[in-house]
């Protein structure tokens, strides 16, 4: 089966540093085969048996620590989740729209009480919307001037979140059409 580990916070600012040649040469050690990453943000594709999401995210955290010394989050996809994702997106309209779109990417599907308490905070002018483990979201300026930020979803949504800009995740469904 074909996964998508979206890995947060790695090589970002020269701190927690993994090179991508080096992580996809040791994770063929834990069974998975024929990896590819894309971009040094921690996007990394690769097959394997089939394996629960949550199980198989905590896997390669424990794998991640014990190779590399801190930990990282890790967010666990497969093709098919990928592909919904971008059909699912409210926001998704043409090409001008998709340079103020990102994807918080969800651990798990948060309680719907939370989806409710996150909805009532001030975060305006920019837009989202939770659609399953996916946070659909909009912003009308810079993706780092929003209130909408993995640390937003996280305190509200009581799940760990990781955010992808909409031109990463049309690359990961390319990915996700591979054969």
């Amino acid at each position: 089966m074909k996964y998508f580990a979206i890995l947060r916070g790695i090589n970002v600012g020269g701190k927690r540093k993994i090179p991508m040649a080096d992580l996809r040469e040791k994770l063929q050690n834990i069974g998975c085969q024929n990896i590819q990453t894309y971009i040094q943000s921690g996007n990394i594709i690769f097959n394997r048996k089939k394996e629960n999401d949550l199980i198989l995210a905590d896997r390669l955290e424990k794998f991640i620590l014990s190779t590399y010394g801190f930990e990282v989050p890790v967010i666990i996809r497969n093709a098919e989740e990928i592909k919904k994702s971008v059909s699912e997106n409210p926001f998704f309209k043409d090409e001008v729209t998709a340079e103020r779109l990102h994807l918080s990417f969800l651990k798990k599907t948060p309680d719907p009480e939370n989806i409710q308490k996150a909805k009532n905070a001030s975060y305006e002018p920019d837009a989202f919307e939770v659609v399953d483990k996916n946070v659909f979201v909009y912003c009308t300026g810079k993706y780092s001037d929003s209130k909408l930020t993995n640390k937003f979803f996280e305190n509200k949504l009581k799940v760990p979140a990781t955010t992808r800009n909409w031109k990463t995740v049309l690359k990961l469904l390319e990915f996700a059409e591979e054969e």
